[in-house]
């Protein structure tokens, strides 16, 4: 393989955030409904989630991440720092916030300074991203020979965490098209990729083992054509 062809099949950093209202009797989780139109799952329920931007890695926090949430994200990465970390979870934020609207932070205060594009939309809310509130759920990497290969972290943060939202951004001709919250049963029988359904059995599986955070993490990744369940 060429060093072109090898880099264009590195699966790049991602990042995708589940929330979950727990203020019922059964907790659910928000899914989006992808455009029919996109060329990678089309409508299926996923979490809201994309790439790292080099716009993440910039951006200041109300709170940092929870120590042992910190390291479980270093582990088994080609640069474990936690500035990285840090930036992963704010790629969950600032996706969930492009694709749903949902601001997921704290009262900021004060101005923020904030790069330009979606934090700096983000910030004009008058609310900062604090990641004490957030956990880490899972992680999978895209199989090779995909047109698309993703390094993603599932994160996973209480619906109280929901400070506003921003209105429009779900239509018909957006990349989420609807939003649902389901309960964990339910949200089985959606048409769901096959990585969100696993995800969705970790997060029922940490729920019921206390949200633990020192915790071992999953991570799927495929090994000699076997999709291979490791943990971090």
């Amino acid at each position: 393989m060429s060093a072109a062809g090898s880099t264009a099949s590195r699966p790049r950093d991602a990042a995708t955030l589940i929330l979950v209202d727990r203020s019922g009797d059964r907790p659910r989780v928000l899914l989006g409904r992808r455009h029919g139109g996109h060329a990678f799952m089309p409508n299926k329920f996923v979490f809201p989630g994309g790439a790292l931007d080099p716009a993440d890695r910039r951006m200041g926090v109300a709170a940092p991440l929870d120590p042992e949430v910190e390291a479980k994200l270093m582990v088994a990465t080609r640069r474990p720092t936690p500035a990285f970390a840090r930036a992963l979870a704010l790629a969950a934020i600032r996706e969930t916030f492009e694709e749903t609207g949902l601001v997921v932070g704290v009262a900021a205060g004060a101005p923020q300074r904030a790069p330009e594009g979606a934090w700096t939309r983000f910030v004009a809310t008058g609310f900062a991203p604090a990641l004490d509130r957030i956990d880490f759920v899972a992680r999978a990497i895209t199989p090779p020979g995909r047109p698309r290969r993703f390094d993603a972290r599932f994160f996973v943060a209480d619906a109280s965490s929901i400070a506003c939202r921003v209105a429009d951004v779900v239509h018909a001709e957006a990349e989420l098209v609807e939003l649902v919250w389901a309960r964990l049963d339910e949200a089985i029988g959606l048409d769901l990729p096959r990585v969100t359904r696993a995800a969705l059995d970790d997060l029922a599986a940490a729920e019921d083992a206390g949200m633990d955070r020192a915790r071992p993490r999953p991570f799927y990744r495929e090994v000699r054509g076997r999709v291979w369940r490791g943990a971090l």
